[in-house]
């Protein structure tokens, strides 16, 4: 008798927004095939980030990130996945003009990676494109707080919310995003009381990233916590050293090559 592997089904947008409240949503960024084929086993969602712009491609902010290579690294994730919800950003210039043109690059993303859900950043000011894409079938992910792609506006990489006056203003960005449709929201960056009363607030996931544990879920970015980041973030909690393992193999297979022990005879043909 033959037996047959049993189907990988991957996780979808409904069962994320149902997660509201229950078991924790596991996330990390993925930006290629051979990592995210490893967090694949783990992570409820793997965000497909505009942060690839300065983990992969060395720019000083995510402003500089063009569709095409979000949608580049999207099918990489996407075909080194068989589980986890892929959710790919938005990059700047992209959604912002109107919903139409939202709509256009969104459907463009989701065609061309067949990733299951997309991302963008604002609160209330981007209500009425949210409510656009998801009246289209485009499954949208919200994203507020600190918001990356704004970091010009706001004078660099700030933490929101230390101003107490100001938590009324973030609470409305979370109930319009919500009433608009999106499926689930990141608080980046956000001081934690202001996270927790947010998280209790509205009737969708919130991912956390520098935010509270009382949030629905977490997400880092997968190069801080192995340790490959030189500089660390207060939110990030480092779970590896990889950063200094890569050196130091490198430096190893360095100087093989140098005095010819790398290859030896397991390494070569005869």
């Amino acid at each position: 008798m033959s037996s047959q592997t049993e189907t990988i089904r991957r996780i979808t947008v409904p069962q994320i927004a149902n997660r509201k409240g229950g078991e924790p949503i596991v996330s990390l960024t993925s930006y290629h095939a051979h990592t995210a084929a490893i967090v694949d086993k783990y992570a409820d969602f793997i965000l497909v980030g505009d942060s690839l712009g300065m983990v992969m491609h060395g720019m000083d902010s995510t402003v500089g990130v063009p569709l095409d290579l979000m949608i580049m690294h999207g099918k990489a994730v996407v075909r080194g996945t068989q589980r986890a919800l892929i959710v790919v950003d938005m990059p700047f210039g992209s959604y912002e003009e109107s919903p139409n043109i939202a709509f256009r690059n969104a459907a463009k993303i989701m065609k061309e990676t067949s990733c299951g859900a997309v991302k963008l950043e604002g609160g209330a000011r981007m209500a009425e494109t949210i409510k656009f894409l998801t009246e289209r079938g485009i499954p949208v992910m919200a994203h507020i707080g600190l918001t990356p792609q704004s970091s010009h506006v706001m004078g660099g990489f700030k933490t929101q919310g230390r101003d107490e006056d100001s938590w009324d203003l973030h609470s409305a960005d979370a109930k319009a995003v919500t009433e608009a449709g999106a499926f689930a929201v990141v608080l980046e960056g956000m001081v934690e009381p202001l996270a927790a009363r947010i998280t209790k607030e509205i009737g969708i996931p919130t991912i956390g990233i520098g935010a509270s544990a009382d949030c629905d879920g977490q997400i880092l970015v997968l190069e801080d916590m192995l340790g490959m980041n030189p500089w660390t973030p207060k939110f990030v909690k480092v779970y590896g050293t990889l950063g200094p393992m890569i050196e130091e193999a490198v430096s190893k297979y360095a100087d093989e090559v140098k005095d010819r022990s790398f290859p030896s005879e397991d390494e070569v043909y005869r």
